[in-house]
């Protein structure tokens, strides 16, 4: 059994430990208010613009012709993986570095070229050998549109320039605090949003014409997809980081009543065995 002096010192650096998760906790609710407040104001537009290429794809005439619509024969696939730059963070990183796994073993190691976003994602495929394309760390303290038009150039200059059949994007979506959601996103090349071809669309004037629209908006399209999945990892992150510190907490906590318990019975034990040494040697002395 434990001794007196060790309990307490367990219990001391419980404690310790409970307020650094318990400060990281607050932290990560204060970023998270305004993360969230920057992906709920950036969906509508993300979405109306998503909605707006769906209807101009669907409409243009040669549109096949144009270099990121199309579609190519081949193996070669390009992957950005969007993880976080630090840990604490519960099932955060592990869900997104399980699904790249299962993602390289599908297509090839050898036929997917990995882009990742975040230390996580790079440390664990450099430890295991996979070649890494581009790595962008360090970016989400500071997010903001920069960071998507660079990524995005890198993404639409290899698929112009290299063999890739497509461009996917693969991160977590923010559902709540507790909740976020894997997806797996295909950027490259631009194909209408799956099943709306039977969707009866308005019967719009464009000016000007589809074709010079489209090519107006089309970066921009993209610039908005790729910055709305940044914002989507960086809320989720903080959500995730929020709820695996409070469970960190309270987990201290129930720790600390734990060695509390063992530290008075143990106390107690002592007292009553110090006790009985005193009674036994007063009847020894009579």
């Amino acid at each position: 059994m434990a001794s007196l002096r060790e309990i307490r010192t367990k219990i001391k650096s419980v404690k310790s430990t409970q307020q650094i998760t318990k400060a990281m906790k607050m932290v990560a609710a204060a970023r998270l208010r305004k993360a969230q407040a920057r992906i709920l104001a950036a969906r509508p537009f993300a979405q109306k613009m998503e909605e707006l290429m769906t209807n101009l794809l669907i409409k243009i005439e040669r549109k096949e012709e144009h270099p990121l619509y199309v579609k190519r024969e081949g193996q070669r696939r390009a992957l950005l993986l969007v993880t976080s730059d630090k840990g604490l963070c519960g099932a955060f990183n592990t869900n997104l570095i399980r699904e790249a796994s299962k993602y390289l073993a599908k297509y090839g190691s050898s036929n997917v070229d990995l882009l990742v976003v975040g230390r996580k994602g790079r440390d664990f495929f450099r430890r295991l050998g996979v070649p890494i394309q581009k790595e962008y760390l360090n970016i989400f303290n500071t997010l903001n549109f920069a960071h998507a038009e660079l990524i995005l150039n890198d993404l639409e200059s290899g698929y112009l320039s290299k063999p890739w059949v497509a461009v996917d994007l693969m991160y977590n979506e923010f559902k709540s605090v507790i909740q976020q959601r894997l997806l797996v996103k295909t950027l490259l090349p631009l194909t209408p949003v799956e099943h709306v071809e039977t969707r009866s669309w308005p019967d719009y004037i464009y000016e000007p014409a589809k074709e010079g629209l489209f090519e107006a908006l089309i970066q921009r399209y993209l610039k908005s997809q790729v910055f709305r999945v940044l914002l989507e990892s960086s809320a989720a992150e903080l959500g995730a980081r929020m709820a695996s510190m409070d469970n960190a907490t309270r987990n201290a906590k129930e720790l600390m009543n734990s060695l509390t318990l063992t530290m008075n019975r143990t106390r107690q034990s002592s007292i009553t065995k110090e006790i009985l040494e005193v009674v036994s040697g007063a009847e020894a002395l009579k």
